[in-house]
């Protein structure tokens, strides 16, 4: 395992792995009737279909909007600035700061339009990462012909056992990171939605979609997304910027309790081991790495978990609390 993760970061194939486990994930969600696999496999495929046709049409509009946000909010933001707070920005020229944010915004969103079109490499990993999945959704087996085998307990028998183990092992522990990573977006981008659409926020649509795709990335994903709504806010007025900003603390106090109930009790990791993993997941695999980071956290943790060390000494609790001996 450790063999493969420093593979797929070292050839750039955290893409499609990722691709094989929602693919994988979203089949087992669809599997309704077991004796026909075919069908959750049918019906995945639509989806996939419609899936990428509406990111399409997000993209289309993406490329429109996102620039104009930039180009309304940036001046709002470096007025409200200067006038309230008397801050001088650390250069001359705001506004070939902002042609050039401008600039560079519509340069990588022309090419996420190209991935759109399927015209990028991105695109294939992901084709290929679908495929995978629906190969090993239809047949998990990674040894054929075992029956026919000489000796039973051979070494490639063996060696297959324990692989599809360890693989299934990460999977579950995908399952568990990310399946409630998608629960606490989604109650999130629900909550956002219906404030963007009461205070009536300019460019709701992709408000909402970039709010419920940059959950998907714990943490980080949010201080993205919420820097979005506020600088959209300050478009309309400065009292709105800072309403926003008060309903989102309040949003993310409430997710504090979330993650607590619907990570904390699952995952038991503490949250600057989480932020050491993103960074070092961004740092090798870009933000395919982020997302893998709590996933491969979780699963080194449930790995060393079963590993029993012996001859440990005993360790003392704190004084009146209860003994608790390690290793026994």
């Amino acid at each position: 395992m450790v063999l493969m993760l420093v593979l797929v970061g070292w050839m750039h194939l955290a893409t499609p792995l990722i691709a094989v486990l929602f693919a994988y994930f979203a089949l087992n969600k669809l599997h309704f009737a077991p004796r026909f696999k075919w069908l959750a496999v049918a019906t995945f495929v639509v989806l996939v279909v419609a899936i990428f046709c509406g990111f399409a049409v997000f993209m289309k509009h993406a490329m429109n909007a996102l620039p104009a946000m930039a180009e309304v909010t940036i001046p709002k933001v470096v007025e409200y600035a200067r006038q309230q707070y008397n801050i001088e920005l650390p250069f001359d020229d705001v506004n070939s700061l902002k042609a050039l944010i401008v600039e560079g915004m519509r340069a990588q969103l022309k090419y996420l339009g190209n991935f759109a079109k399927l015209a990028t490499k991105e695109f294939l990993a992901l084709a290929i990462g679908v495929v995978v999945a629906c190969s090993l959704f239809l047949s998990a087996k990674v040894e054929l012909g075992r029956e026919t085998t000489l000796f039973r307990n051979n070494l490639y028998s063996l060696l297959s056992d324990e692989i599809v183990q360890r693989f299934r092992s990460f999977y579950e522990s995908f399952v568990i990171v990310m399946g409630a990573q998608i629960v606490i977006s989604a109650i999130n981008t629900l909550f956002t939605a219906i404030f963007v659409i009461a205070v009536r926020l300019p460019w709701a649509g992709v408000v909402i979609v970039v709010t419920f795709i940059c959950g998907l990335v714990p943490i980080i994903g949010n201080l993205i997304s919420n820097s979005v709504i506020v600088g959209i806010a300050f478009t309309i007025s400065p009292k709105l910027a800072i309403a926003s900003l008060f309903f989102l603390i309040i949003i993310h106090k409430f997710e504090y309790f979330l993650n607590s109930k619907i990570i904390g009790d699952r995952i038991k990791n503490p949250v600057w081991l989480t932020l050491l993993a993103l960074v070092f997941g961004e740092r090798l695999m870009g933000i395919p790495g982020m997302i893998l980071a709590p996933v491969i956290l979780h699963y080194i943790k449930v790995e060393t978990s079963k590993i029993r060390v012996h001859d440990v000494p005993a360790q003392q609790s704190e004084p009146g609390g209860p003994d608790i001996a390690v290793g026994k």
